[in-house]
């Protein structure tokens, strides 16, 4: 992944290193558990564990040469021991090193993207109820509907993201596995207490049963999961950027000193971190396309997921760990302009009242169809003419001769639509 969209904790997790340093650890820990069984001698063991090491440099090298990088790996580790070198790899192929390894980093990667998760959650919670009375114009179809608070809007996204960590919690679960199952799943060449073994150290599931490789619906659907989570980002960030308007500007992205939005226009403030969260959310979803062709392999396993898997699986979590941090800033330093929210409520001369105004005439004896023809045209005719659509209420001897001045009062009171928010907020968990 480029710099740009790299953080640097998430990108030490996928470097070379660290990935060569999961390898080894897997390696180490299997000659753990083979002398547990007596296999490997109590000195050997000793002398691998304090001598084992790698060089990247010496691993290319190699590799150049077999074109293999597990094996590449495996001859560079030798190099650094004496005779017990033959105890490196023993009885493992080189997915019981590299998906077992996978696990490993990516209960690296999730462990940021909960932490990640839970301050994006807790943001989002604290602004709304910053703005849960912060009354606004709510819209069906990009059209001015009934009124809402900016909190509501908040809210929804609050409940959205919990179910976001419920799901990624059980995706991680998945792939935070290992196997060490041999080279088609029997345990042919290592008994399963060296899985365990292995496993339970690096603080893995160890795979109830596998191929040569573990499942990759496993990895489907933590793609999927991580693509879910940027895809509200998405969501969140394309209704700031409709808020941003110059129409409407009811938010807008912070914009520090210095800032500059057109190379041109020296007027400019673009939501450009609400769009960039829609390009990279375009980019995460495209890997989930990748990962489902990943599930289907031959037989006990081909290699054609592993290329893909060598770019999605750092791309996605370093992506997405850039996306939550980068839009958790966006929202804790969000302004919010609650008059220009308020103004605009107006800007439809009053016919965001007007299903208020047709429940008060069923209440007073009409039929719904009755009332509904005789207020659309007084809709029609306030849009039109950009007229008041009480005034013209009033004007009406029908209409005034079933509504009272009371009754009006009530139908053009935002404040009805309003009185349910403690309830909604309790709901979803933000009654504290």
């Amino acid at each position: 992944m480029l710099d740009r969209y790299t953080r640097k904790e998430m990108g030490k997790i996928w470097s070379d290193e660290n990935r060569y340093n999961a390898w080894l650890a897997v390696e180490i820990l299997a000659d753990e558990a083979w002398t547990e069984l007596g296999e490997i001698p109590q000195e050997d063991m000793k002398n691998i564990k304090d001598k084992a090491s790698f060089d990247i440099t010496r691993i290319q090298e190699i590799e150049a040469q077999t074109k293999h990088d597990v094996v590449s790996f495996t001859r560079a580790v030798s190099e650094s021991l004496g005779q017990e070198s033959k105890w490196i790899h023993y009885g493992l192929t080189s997915t019981d090193v590299v998906d077992t390894a996978y696990g490993y980093l990516m209960k690296q990667a999730n462990e940021i993207l909960r932490q990640d998760l839970k301050k994006f959650a807790e943001v989002i919670a604290a602004k709304a109820k910053e703005y849960k009375y912060t009354v606004m114009m709510g819209r069906t179809h990009g059209v001015h509907a009934e009124p809402t608070t900016f909190g509501l809007k908040l809210a929804l996204w609050y409940a959205e993201v919990k179910r976001h960590i419920e799901r990624f919690e059980h995706a991680a679960s998945g792939v935070e596995a290992g196997k060490i199952s041999g080279a088609v799943g029997t345990f042919a060449n290592t008994p399963p207490f060296v899985e365990q073994y292995v496993c339970e150290k690096l603080g893995l599931r160890a795979q109830d049963i596998s191929t040569q490789v573990l499942p990759r619906d496993l990895h489907a659907e933590y793609i999927a999961s991580m693509a879910l989570v940027a895809t509200s980002i998405e969501k969140f960030g394309t209704e700031i950027r409709g808020l941003q308007k110059s129409e409407t500007r009811e938010v807008e992205e912070f914009f520090s000193k210095g800032q500059k939005g057109s190379s041109a226009m020296p007027h400019k403030r673009n939501p450009i971190g609400s769009e960039n969260m829609a390009g990279l959310a375009r980019v995460i979803r495209g890997h989930v396309i990748t990962a489902y062709e990943d599930v289907t392999l031959w037989h006990e396993r081909d290699i054609s997921h592993s290329s893909a898997e060598r770019v999605i699986l750092p791309d996605t979590t370093i992506l997405l760990d850039y996306m939550l941090t980068r839009f958790t800033n966006i929202l804790e330093n969000l302004t919010v302009l609650p008059e220009n929210m308020k103004k605009n409520m107006g800007a439809t001369y009053g016919l965001i009242y007007s299903q208020h105004v047709l429940l008060k005439l069923i209440d007073h004896g009409m039929t719904r169809e009755e009332a509904y023809d005789l207020i659309q045209p007084k809709t029609a005719q306030a849009w039109d003419e950009q007229t008041d659509f009480r005034s013209l209420l009033e004007k009406d001897a029908d209409i005034r001769n079933v509504l009272s001045q009371e009754d009006l009062d009530e139908a053009f009171d935002y404040r009805y639509h309003l009185k349910n928010v403690d309830e909604i907020f309790k709901r979803v968990g933000l009654d504290n």
